[in-house]
């Protein structure tokens, strides 16, 4: 992997008269984070107050140095060709604070290994997408952070994570091939062509739904999948998801293609059953 040029990142803008300070914060680095803080306190502690900062809802957690089989498959996901990356050559990963979001978006906030203090954070890749989705995307390099967590956060929302919420939007699109994409409020269910329902919702809170209703994840896309090989129950199912998905507040859409009409389960719009039973209906569209 060859990486371009590390720049040099700017502060960011000066905090605005009456901005609030970190809880240890009375004026200087050292301030904000007492000695007698050891690193991993000083990780958390900095982590948490960040995810309560940034725009959105975003959750703290901490992976230690035991977690070493996290940590190694957190570093593989760190979406980062310049500065993250020369700094993860030289230091390999041995702790971290993870930022994550409902959507899946996640940041790792990691130590910096030099004579400045605060800290180093990074985009993380989304799982399970294939390579040829993210060809053409640009990596949402990551960004040096101050020893105040608040002025970071300003910094973190106006840089990074601008940069990185463009860069998802375009992954996941890739890896959609043709199949509408959800929001986080909004699951879109697509038929395709082999008379199949399919998704990918943009909200963790879907998923237990659609795979208790017969959804099967595809582990390389992330997309989830219901057969269409019974139509009865595939339009039970469909039936079934949307009352549960919208008590958790998430609506429904169902996208038809041309020719293509949503299946129920009226006995006349089931096809004839052959003679033989081990050959499939055939399904119009």
């Amino acid at each position: 992997m060859r990486l371009r040029a590390i720049a040099a990142h700017p502060p960011g803008p000066a905090a605005p008269a009456g901005r609030r300070t970190a809880p240890l914060t009375p004026t200087s680095p050292k301030d904000t984070m007492p000695d007698h803080f050891d690193t991993s306190e000083r990780l958390t502690s900095y982590a948490d107050v960040l995810a309560g900062e940034l725009p959105d809802a975003w959750t703290s957690s901490h992976l230690p140095p035991e977690a070493k089989d996290d940590l190694a498959e957190l570093a593989d996901r760190i979406w980062d060709l310049d500065l993250i990356a020369a700094s993860l050559t030289e230091h390999p990963l041995q702790q971290a604070a993870v930022l994550s979001r409902p959507d899946g978006a996640q940041l790792v906030v990691l130590e910096r290994h030099d004579e400045r203090d605060g800290f180093l954070i990074a985009a993380v890749a989304p799982r399970a997408l294939p390579d040829e989705a993210y060809h053409g995307v640009s990596e949402p390099n990551g960004i040096t952070l101050v020893d105040d967590p608040f002025l970071s956060a300003e910094q973190i929302a106006g840089d990074l994570l601008a940069r990185y919420d463009s860069a998802l939007a375009q992954v996941r699109h890739n890896a959609l091939g043709g199949i509408q994409p959800s929001q986080p409020d909004r699951v879109v269910l697509t038929w395709q062509q082999d008379g199949s329902v399919a998704t990918a919702p943009a909200d963790d809170r879907a998923d237990a739904v659609l795979t208790s209703h017969g959804f099967v994840q595809d582990p390389q896309s992330g997309i989830y999948r219901l057969s269409g090989d019974d139509t009865q129950a595939q339009a039970r199912a469909l039936r079934e998801i949307g009352p549960r998905l919208d008590a958790l507040g998430i609506g429904t859409a169902l996208q038809h293609p041309a020719g293509r009409t949503a299946p129920t389960a009226a006995p006349a719009s089931v096809p004839p059953v052959p003679a033989d039973p081990r050959t499939p209906a055939t399904r119009s569209r």
